[in-house]
């Protein structure tokens, strides 16, 4: 990027740097940022390079292939040629990524992008219904070498694909286990794929979730019913706040019972004391009346014998008192 002036260029790298760091989590994003940097820079061969990665990973087969062909051109590399035979697959041309196999230059391949390429051809064969020949392409030395590369876990993974789909059953067993060996970073399937063949069904996260959940509300339901006996026993004890409701279970009938009783003497005496404050209030309004009228009226009241003789003025006798009490009983 020398030939671009330097605002231009921090642009264009910015968005390099964004298009690698989406370009597996948010293809499409990565797709639009290299987009942005090929409108500034289209004739640096790394924009090209960039553009057709995101491409590819955006299923934008088409754009992909015509990107890398020209970063191929502009480079003079021959690096990703794995990717344009998988496009030529993805868009049903098996027969052309077959052809990029044989045109490839072996010797001037890298060893990991030699093996991606030829896996990526005996799929195509696999495609066009040539099984056998898609096993016998993966058989390679490098299948069968001691020492594990970082592509031996694939190379091994897509023969044993390709011996399943020719019907060879115990030997994909057997290359599904040798790939799960050479990945201890679980980067496919493998270890998946040989308990699926050995009738071993892995139940999903959310299912288990679901079974442990029921067990829980099973166990809380039974866990619940003797508190609901408890709230049930408490509320026919009618315990009142304060009071232990430990003890109410065999005696909460006799203390309702016995609160019954006090609740109902309570009552009378709240009711003589009402009577009493009518009488007070009833005399407060005789207060200041002629000493004649009171005579009267206690003498109406209750005949001779209550009449007695008046106290000083403004006051009443005992006798005139008790009347009404008398009266209410």
């Amino acid at each position: 990027m020398l030939s671009l002036a330097k605002p231009v260029a921090e642009t264009v790298a910015r968005h390099l740097v964004a298009t690698g760091q989406l370009i597996d989590e948010d293809p499409a994003e990565a797709l639009a940022h290299a987009l942005a940097a090929r409108r500034l820079a289209a004739r640096i061969s790394a924009v090209r390079e960039a553009v057709g990665l995101a491409a590819y990973h955006a299923g934008e087969w088409q754009t992909a292939i015509a990107e890398l062909r020209t970063y191929h051109r502009m480079s003079g590399l021959q690096s990703h040629l794995a990717v344009l035979a998988d496009c030529e697959r993805a868009l049903g041309r098996p027969e052309r990524a077959i052809d990029l196999f044989r045109g490839a230059d072996q010797d001037a391949l890298d060893p990991a992008m030699a093996i991606e390429l030829l896996i990526v051809a005996a799929g195509a064969r696999g495609d066009l219904g040539q099984k056998d020949a898609a096993v016998a392409m993966l058989q390679v030395r490098e299948l069968t070498a001691d020492q594990v590369q970082p592509w031996t876990a694939r190379l091994r993974y897509a023969y044993a694909d390709a011996l399943l789909a020719a019907g060879r059953r115990e030997e994909a067993r057997e290359w599904f286990a040798r790939a799960a060996e050479a990945d201890p970073e679980a980067e496919t399937d493998a270890a998946e794929r040989l308990l699926e063949l050995d009738g071993v069904v892995l139940e999903g996260d959310e299912e288990e979730g679901d079974e442990v959940t029921a067990d829980e509300d099973a166990a809380g339901a039974e866990a619940s019913e003797p508190v609901r006996a408890e709230g049930e026993n408490t509320r026919a004890g009618a315990v009142e706040p304060g009071r232990d409701t430990g003890a109410v279970d065999s005696t909460g009938a006799a203390d309702e019972a016995g609160r019954t009783d006090e609740d109902a003497a309570d009552d009378d005496a709240a009711e003589d004391d009402a009577a009493e404050d009518d009488v007070a209030d009833e005399d407060a309004g005789r207060v200041g009346e002629p000493e004649s009228a009171r005579n009267d009226r206690a003498s109406d009241t209750n005949g001779p014998e209550a009449v007695v003789e008046a106290g000083p003025a403004g006051t009443e006798s005992k006798a005139s008192e008790e009347a009404p009490e008398a009266d209410r009983r």
